[in-house]
């Protein structure tokens, strides 16, 4: 048992196990490493303290105020009366210092409907950044697909590499039995040269899409994790949840809220105040002397000058309502066409893959009896090595059919989102 834990752990160490990449990992990744993610929290943040702000109108607003003044008159009575000293009235340096506290009892609906806008736009917001990632998924998914094809076109040079192996020793025993020339083995030569040269070529371009890819979804991945083709399962009907529609939605409640706002703007305001003060004059303007004094009332006010631009301000967003459904009929147009589009390209694909197998047999058949005809010495190895690259190629095509049929239908998926 122990000496099975041990082999056991020397083949983990010795040759670690490879990942499996999905691309809704890598969407996954992304989301948590782009920048503009971390804009969902700064909409949150604003979106609570602007609420808690709203909010805060409803605590009792305390106001100091002190003052000291020189004036060249003060007021005094006009008259005399004989054998009565009447007060001097009060000094022409005057002091006073108070303090008020009032308290909000109606506010018409201000701090609610200043809620209600504060997080409408907050909405708006957060829908924007929804459409920003939107865009950032696209672009990995072309880089996914990028690198799928890249591994196809890689598996098809190695396993030309082996064909002309193949032929190569087939050929370089044709020559010692005097049937094929140093030429035809030099000819065979030259294909595999210019197979490794494409083999070099295309691992230098994964390479470079590695690590885009490596840097959108903030991973280092290893030589040996391979990318998954993703499933994709038939669908039957095609509904539109692009996030641009929720934008628009977001959009049209903040317009409803502003709509809203104007109305609240018309209602009165009631509060409730208590001021108390020390200074000289206080109260009694006719004693110069300092003193205390206090007030508690009521205050109403009623501002009627959103009456003037009220009419103004709704044609506006009724201005602004207009400008975001025709955004949305456009916005609904172009997509639709493009899903028009996307199932021609994918029902062209598939059409293509059905003859694919077919050019396959064909091309299989033609090298066998080239290769035939070869070791029979009535056909040239020149054209032998025609009919192989020609099957290469339609192997080749076969598999970059199927890495385009997923991706067009990904793409399908995301002009419409579902």
């Amino acid at each position: 048992m122990k000496h099975a834990v041990t082999f056991i752990l020397f083949l983990l160490f010795a040759y670690p196990g490879r990942s499996q990449i999905t691309l809704d990992s890598c969407k996954v990744w992304a989301r948590s490493n782009y920048p503009v993610i971390k804009q969902f929290d700064l909409v949150e943040q604003s979106r609570r303290l602007t609420v808690s702000n709203a909010a805060k109108a409803w605590l009792p607003r305390i106001e100091l105020n002190a003052g000291a003044s020189y004036q060249s008159d003060v007021t005094t009575l006009p008259i005399s009366i004989p054998d009565i000293d009447l007060p001097d009235g009060p000094s022409k340096d005057q002091y006073d210092a108070r303090l008020t506290i009032s308290q909000q009892i109606y506010d018409g609906g201000a701090v609610a409907s200043a809620k209600r806008v504060a997080n409408a736009q907050s909405d708006v917001e957060r829908e924007k950044v929804n459409v920003a990632m939107y865009d950032i998924y696209e672009r990995i998914e072309q880089i996914y697909f990028g690198i799928l094809v890249l591994d196809e076109q890689l598996q098809v040079a190695r396993l030309l590499q082996k064909d002309l192996a193949l032929s190569n020793a087939s050929v370089t025993s044709m020559m010692k039995n005097g049937v094929a020339s140093q030429t035809d083995v030099d000819a065979v030569a030259v294909e595999q040269v210019k197979a490794r040269q494409t083999e070099t070529s295309i691992l230098v371009s994964r390479n470079t899409y590695i690590k885009m890819l490596e840097t959108f979804v903030g991973k280092k991945f290893r030589n040996n994790d391979t990318l998954v083709k993703p499933a994709v399962s038939d669908f039957m009907t095609i509904t539109n949840n692009r996030p641009e529609l929720a934008l628009y939605n977001a959009r049209d409640r903040l317009l409803d809220t502003r709509l809203k706002a104007l109305d609240v703007s018309l209602r009165p305001q009631l509060g409730v105040f208590a001021s108390g003060g020390y200074g000289n004059p206080a109260l009694n303007m006719l004693k110069n002397d300092f003193d205390s004094y206090y007030k508690i009332g009521a205050t109403l006010s009623w501002n009627f000058g959103a009456l003037y631009t009220r009419s103004n301000d709704k044609r506006k967003i009724e201005a602004e309502r207009q400008t975001i459904q025709s955004e949305r009929e456009a916005f609904l147009f172009n997509t639709s066409l493009q899903t028009e589009l996307q199932s021609g390209v994918i029902d062209n694909l598939k059409k293509q893959l059905e003859q694919d197998d077919e050019i396959i047999t064909l091309r299989r058949r033609i090298r066998n009896k080239a290769e035939t005809r070869v070791a029979n010495g009535t056909e040239t190895v020149n054209e032998m090595l025609r009919d192989i690259n020609a099957e290469s190629n339609a192997i080749l095509n076969k598999r970059l059919h199927e890495i385009q049929l997923l991706q067009e239908i990904y793409k399908l998926k995301t002009i419409n989102n579902f």
